[in-house]
């Protein structure tokens, strides 16, 4: 009988790795719905559905949007380096909905949903997509320049955060319809307390685990470097908790699962661009200084200066994923190691502090920047467009939206990032949110 062209190309894959990446993509998909559980936590609880609605929603617009790219013509089981081209691009769709989910955490609370969904499938199109080829693809990024980026800290982190600032900003000054509208008032929200600490909690678990899974699985082949990624994640998340937690019972005495999520979130975002570049000590070191780092970031929401020109960073994506992502796509130019990189079989010249490669450094920045601007500027521009539509108005009406704190109020925050007892945190508006 004659062996049909998939089935000849599927014997010519490793079944070993391919069972390993199937596995990864897999544990890597409960990231996406996760995150909006993650946002459902640090809302009001009047506003939990509403918070965890766009990364169901970004899951579903994703695997579309990334269908109908070609359609996937000719996408079967020719092998990708080991594995068979469709599980490939199954692993990279995970990776595209991660970063979307992350992203959309900037309509948290004051934006609507209904343009949401376009937003994302060209958010997807027009800024991830091309993000992701210029640094993985052989563009400019990757294949002229030579970043070290392994799993993502400019196409994941830093865009995400850029993204959720662009989103943020648009919400507080909208120029087109939001503007126009007599029921729609851009404003500041106020601060409060985490909704629900037990949404937190789970999301901490779901995601810890899963980006051990997100990191190994990039080297796409069971191999000594995906083991080795999956042990720096996991020492990464685990310094960044500690170090976030012990802070915080310094300053108040108290443990926090708030200050674990932190820390432990910016952490996996350190580790994320280096995973496959540093040994164990280095991985400890960044959870470190990013769980310090991050938090100090963190502060600027507790500001007068928030306050007055409504800053908004509802999920905290500014603070951790945009500030912590630029810093590990930096500090991956200063630490990374060519005889780490050669565990998978991966040749590169190595960063600034172990092999003296000068030049990886301003490369390391130049991406940061490059995917700030594009991700930022991009973003903007889509939600400002989509904002134009009659009925696609992205900012909710005013009696679904919380006031900002007066100043008195603010007074109580700066300096500090524990919740007083003392300030009213029930919202001034009543109602729930309209998913329309």
């Amino acid at each position: 009988m004659t062996v049909s062209p998939v089935l000849a190309a599927w014997e010519a894959c490793d079944k070993t790795d391919t069972l390993f990446v199937l596995i990864c993509t897999v544990i890597c998909w409960t990231i996406v719905p996760t995150v909006g559980i993650a946002y459902s936590g640090y809302t009001w609880k009047r506003n939990a559905l509403h918070a965890a609605m766009p990364a169901i929603l970004t899951i579903a617009t994703c695997s579309i949007q990334w269908f109908i790219h070609f359609f996937h013509k000719g996408v079967l089981s020719e092998p990708v380096g080991t594995i068979p081209a469709i599980l490939f691009s199954e692993f990279q769709l995970v990776f595209e909905a991660t970063v979307c989910a992350i992203a959309v955490g900037g309509f948290c609370e004051r934006g609507r949903l209904l343009p949401v969904i376009p937003f994302i499938f060209l958010w997807a199109t027009f800024i991830y997509c091309p993000l992701a080829h210029m640094v993985w693809g052989g563009g400019l990024l990757g294949e002229t320049l030579g970043v070290l980026d392994f799993a993502g800290g400019t196409p994941v982190h830093v865009c995400s955060g850029a993204t959720a600032t662009a989103i943020s900003i648009y919400l507080s000054y909208p120029l087109f319809r939001s503007r126009k509208s007599d029921v729609r008032t851009p404003t500041h929200i106020r601060i409060h307390r985490p909704g629900n600490s037990f949404f937190q909690l789970l999301s901490l678990i779901i995601i810890w685990g899963s980006w051990l899974a997100f990191d190994a699985g990039t080297t796409l082949a069971l191999n000594f470097q995906s083991v080795m990624a999956l042990c720096v994640t996991n020492l990464c998340a685990a310094s960044g908790a500690l170090t976030w937690n012990l802070i915080t019972f310094y300053e108040t005495g108290k443990w926090s699962v708030d200050s674990t999520f932190m820390g432990a979130i910016s952490g996996l975002v350190m580790i994320t661009p280096s995973a496959g570049f540093i040994d164990m000590p280095t991985a400890c070191f960044f959870g470190i200084f990013g769980a310090v780092l991050c938090r100090q970031a963190l502060r600027i929401k507790f500001t007068k200066f928030a306050h007055h020109w409504r800053w908004v960073d509802n999920g905290d994506t500014f603070a951790t994923h945009c500030i912590g992502g630029v810093a590990a796509t930096i500090m991956t130019g200063l630490f990374a190691q060519k005889e780490v990189a050669a565990y998978g079989g991966v040749e590169v010249a190595g960063g600034v502090i172990f092999d003296g490669n000068i030049r990886q450094l301003w490369v390391q920045v130049v991406e940061a920047v490059v995917g700030f601007t594009w991700a930022f500027c991009g973003s903007y521009i889509i939600i400002a467009l989509i904002d134009c539509v009659p009925g696609l108005e992205v900012l909710a009406i005013d009696k679904h939206i919380s006031q900002g704190l007066d100043m008195n109020e603010v007074e109580g925050f700066l300096g500090n990032l524990e919740y007083p007892d003392e300030v009213d945190y029930a919202p001034t508006a009543r109602g729930t949110i309209i998913l329309g």
